[in-house]
C-alpha cells in the first residue's frame, strides 16, 4: 500500500474528496493530514476517516526538518496539497522529489504566485474580463504555482460571475478532476 499525505490549512473539501476516493482503494492510502491551522475543518474530516492528523507549527516547517524525519517514520511516499497555504521548504521538496502535487485554482501561469489563493485569484480574473478560468494541478517547486503541469480543465468566465459564482465553478472542477489526477499521478511515480 502506498501511503499519501495531504496537507491542507481549511475546510477541507478537496481533502474529503481525495479521502473518499481512495476509501478501499487496492494501491493508495490517505495515510495522514498535515495541517497548520489548529480550528481547520480538515481536522474533524481526518477525524471522521479516522486519519492521524500531523499539526505543523511555522518554526520548525521553515526553520527545522520541515517535518521531513516525521512524514518518512510514517512511510508517506506522496503528498498532495489540498488548500495549504504556507510555501513549502526546499527540504520538503528535497525529501520529496517530484512527489509533492499541488491545485491552483486558475490557469497557470496566470494569477499564480505569491498571495494569489482563493477569492484573490477570481477577483483578479474577473477584473481582468477574462474569457475562461480553471484549475490547474502541478508538481511543486521552489516558487509558488510554477512546476511543471500535470492537468489543467477550464471554464468559462461569463459577464455575470461574480468572484463567489466563479468560485463555485472552479470547486466542481476541483472536486471532479483533482482525486482522479492524484491517483493517476501516484500510480506512475509507483512504477
Amino acid at each position: 500500500m502506498y501511503h499519501i499525505a495531504l496537507f491542507a490549512s481549511g475546510a477541507g473539501s478537496n481533502a474529503q474528496k481525495i479521502i473518499e476516493y481512495f476509501k478501499g482503494h487496492n494501491q493508495i492510502k490517505v495515510a495522514l493530514i498535515v495541517c497548520n491551522k489548529p480550528d481547520a475543518g480538515v481536522i474533524s474530516i481526518a477525524e471522521g476517516a479516522e486519519i492521524p492528523v500531523l499539526p505543523v507549527e511555522k518554526e520548525k516547517f521553515f526553520r527545522g526538518n520541515s517535518y521531513t524525519d516525521e512524514l518518512k517514520e510514517r512511510g508517506i511516499g506522496f503528498i498532495v496539497l489540498a488548500g495549504f497555504l504556507w510555501k513549502i521548504p526546499d527540504a520538503l521538496i528535497k525529501a520529496f522529489p517530484g512527489k509533492i502535487i499541488n491545485i491552483h485554482p486558475a490557469l497557470l501561469p496566470n494569477y499564480g504566485g505569491k498571495g494569489m489563493y482563493g477569492s484573490k485569484v477570481h477577483e483578479a480574473v474577473i477584473a481582468n474580463k477574462e474569457k475562461e478560468s480553471g484549475i490547474t494541478i502541478h508538481y511543486v517547486d521552489e516558487q509558488y504555482d510554477h512546476g511543471d503541469i500535470i492537468f489543467q480543465a477550464h471554464v468559462p468566465v461569463e459577464t455575470s460571475d461574480s468572484p463567489q459564482t466563479l468560485a463555485q465553478k472552479i470547486h466542481r472542477l476541483e472536486h471532479a478532476f483533482y482525486p482522479k489526477i492524484v491517483e493517476e499521478t501516484v500510480l506512475k511515480k509507483m512504477n
